[in-house]
């Protein structure tokens, strides 16, 4: 049997923000109406998941004294703002490029079966009184969920405007990733 932690004050107020972030990224990238463009789809159920990642960055750093934490989450915030500025600049152009219905059902099953992973591993991370550990353990996954979002959209005809984005996107999570785990096999070494 585990012994339960008794987390602090400050991991409290930063986990309850978490989850209040989390439910809103939840809900944003649930409830999208859905049309025959995968791109208009795609941009519309990224976006909470981008504005997510700046603002789980922008409440570690509210708490964290962790300089190589605070310039990972300074540069989540920069790349993910870039990414919806991006998004948002393309979106009303994407959505003329159309997709059949048997391509926007393969594009929804696998979108459904990496978002419920992707959320479900969110919401129940292994909890520490380490705030740099939580949220190192939870933005690894909410990265290699979009990874994999991304790469979901590019195996299908989609605005072409869209895939530089989506590249520069899987490459910037991905080298974001192998830091963020380089710096929590170090934290938890300690």
């Amino acid at each position: 049997m585990t012994k339960s932690i008794e987390l602090s004050n400050v991991t409290k107020n930063y986990l309850e923000e978490y989850k209040r972030i989390l439910h809103k990224m939840m809900q944003g990238m649930t409830y999208v109406t859905i049309t025959c463009s995968i791109s208009e789809n795609f941009i519309k159920q990224i976006l909470p998941h981008q504005i997510a990642a700046i603002k789980m960055s922008e409440n570690v750093l509210q708490y964290t004294t962790n300089i190589p934490v605070q310039n990972l989450a300074l540069a989540t915030v920069k790349t993910s703002t870039e990414m919806v500025e991006n998004l948002e600049a393309l979106q009303n152009r994407c959505c003329v490029v159309q997709n059949s219905e048997y391509e926007l059902y393969e594009y929804m099953c696998t979108y459904k079966e990496i978002t419920e992973v992707m959320f479900q591993a969110m919401c129940a991370p292994p909890v520490s009184n380490s705030i740099n550990v939580n949220y190192l353990r939870a933005m690894i996954i909410h990265h290699q969920g979009g990874v994999r979002l991304a790469q979901n959209v590019l195996r299908f005809c989609i605005c072409q405007e869209l895939i530089p984005i989506l590249r520069c996107m899987i490459q910037e999570m991905c080298e974001q990733i192998e830091a963020m785990e380089k710096l929590l096999d170090g934290l938890q070494d300690c």
